[in-house]
């Protein structure tokens, strides 16, 4: 499936990164910054960051870059984003784009305020209702610019779940309609999920 074979790959190309002495990693997330906003392939120095070892079947032809090379290129050069000014690694499994708005919303909310009422969550909304890919790169940096600046140090993101979602997102096969509103639905259902375990679990534990 090439939504598992997307997460994949980002995933090795986010190791390759971290293995690079601190030198060649500083300025190849410095040069992955300067492709955020252009579109796959613009920049010929990135070429190799994102499209070295890439399989064949994500290539893109005559009509441009492919659903699979926007995913992994919008989720390299947001990364690079995300760890600028950040000393501990921007990338977590797990920590699904929902999940990380909600702890943004929930530091940036006053004591004895509710966190849905967070104005970040405004902006989550215009990214959960963006169709086109240039506009989900749009609200997608912005959310990745507060979470990278966030109060008490960045909260980090799965990046390789995140090129997955960006896949799917680009999904425009009438018979596959249900899977971009799938991949809102997630977002929606992180967002909300309570990470606290209810009383009555708390008491079985005890």
């Amino acid at each position: 499936m090439k939504t598992q074979d997307v997460r994949i790959y980002t995933a090795q190309r986010l190791h390759w990164l971290w293995a690079l002495p601190d030198n060649q990693r500083r300025a190849e997330l410095a040069k992955l910054r300067r492709g955020v906003g252009r579109a796959p392939g613009d920049l010929p120095e990135l070429w190799g960051s994102f499209l070295r070892g890439m399989p064949e079947s994500f290539q893109g032809g005559k009509n441009g870059p492919s659903h699979a090379e926007w995913a992994v290129y919008l989720a390299l050069t947001l990364y690079a984003v995300h760890q600028q000014g950040n000393d501990q690694p921007m990338n977590r499994p797990g920590n699904t784009l929902g999940r990380a708005v909600r702890q943004l919303a929930e530091r940036n909310t006053p004591a004895g305020q509710d966190w849905t009422e967070a104005s970040v969550l405004r902006r989550f909304n215009a990214l959960a209702t963006a169709e086109e890919i240039t506009e989900i790169s749009h609200h997608l940096r912005g959310m990745i610019q507060l979470l990278s600046a966030a109060k008490n140090g960045g909260i980090p993101l799965d990046y390789p779940q995140l090129a997955a979602d960006l896949y799917e997102l680009q999904c425009t096969d009438p018979r596959y309609a249900q899977i971009p509103a799938n991949v809102r639905l997630r977002w929606g259902q992180d967002l909300y999920r309570d990470s606290k375990p209810a009383p009555e679990e708390n008491e079985k534990e005890n």
